[in-house]
């Protein structure tokens, strides 16, 4: 009898134990990370979509060249055109309409495939470059290998017009129109400017740089990468400035106008131009 109150006893205290013992903290819930705003899904583009709790929903979808793609129990979706946000709603809200209670869908682009800028010119490494979800401009030159010591800080972008909303397009055979955007990458990179976001299709073309001449009694006579607005003030400095002889008066420059080289008597706060050679005299006393 002592021996099944015991045990009786010890088998109350183990359920109680149990009952208050803390339970472990569950697991966070993964929460979908934000697609990109802007990129433009397009066909043969790669797209990992997610349903949480729906193993067989989960995987990676090509799309079609016609913009669509084959999802189970959906069959073909029209996804192209769109923004992942976009094909994340669309698909949550076919899912709800008699198959899955409130899903949680998540939807990202796993290979950019269809959308590309140019880059050519004075780079290291011209080149048709595939877009990300969130492709600028600084990106687009990394990938191209950066410009070269010979290029121009100058650069353009040309990019198609787009016709607004209800517009009449262009007539078939037809040029698009095109603007062209004008960027000073190095003041990009020195964060004097705010990086540029690109577009599919654009043509991003670096120059070669512009250059200018100085001789005479500056400490380091040669030729120059003319950088726009450059004064002659500022072209002295760039040579190291002037010797212990020379002078900042009576400065000129050979210069070609309407195809003829004429010389010309220039202030210090005259623009260079480029393809100027400059002459720094001697100072008389």
């Amino acid at each position: 009898m002592n021996l099944l109150l015991a045990s009786l006893f010890m088998l109350q205290t183990g359920s109680a134990a149990t009952a208050q013992a803390p339970q472990a903290p569950r697991p966070a819930e993964t929460v979908p990370s934000q697609p990109q705003p802007n990129y433009q899904i397009g066909a043969q583009d790669e797209l990992r979509i997610t349903v949480f709790d729906a193993d067989g929903l989960t995987g990676v979808y090509r799309v079609d060249d016609d913009g669509f793609i084959t999802f189970p129990l959906l069959g073909r979706v029209a996804v192209g055109g769109t923004t992942q946000g976009a094909v994340q709603e669309k698909i949550r809200t076919l899912l709800m309409n008699g198959y899955i209670r409130n899903p949680q869908v998540r939807v990202e682009v796993q290979e950019y495939k269809s959308q590309s800028v140019f880059v050519s010119g004075e780079v290291r490494a011209p080149a048709e470059i595939r877009m990300t979800g969130g492709m600028t401009l600084l990106k687009a030159l990394a990938q191209a290998g950066s410009p070269m010591s010979s290029a121009s800080s100058e650069l353009t972008i040309a990019r198609q017009r787009k016709p607004a909303p209800g517009a009449v397009p262009a007539p078939a055979g037809g040029e698009p129109a095109t603007d062209v955007i004008r960027v000073n990458w190095r003041d990009l990179q020195t964060g004097k400017a705010s990086d540029v976001a690109l577009q599919d299709g654009d043509v991003i073309f670096v120059p070669k740089a512009q250059t200018f001449f100085i001789q005479g009694y500056v400490r380091n006579g040669g030729s120059y990468v003319l950088e726009p607005g450059t004064t002659v003030e500022q072209a002295i400095a760039i040579a190291g400035g002037l010797t212990d002889r020379g002078t900042n008066r009576g400065i000129k420059a050979t210069r070609i106008v309407n195809g003829k080289s004429v010389e010309i008597s220039l202030n210090l706060s005259d623009h260079v131009q480029a393809g100027d050679v400059i002459t720094i005299k001697q100072r008389l006393f």
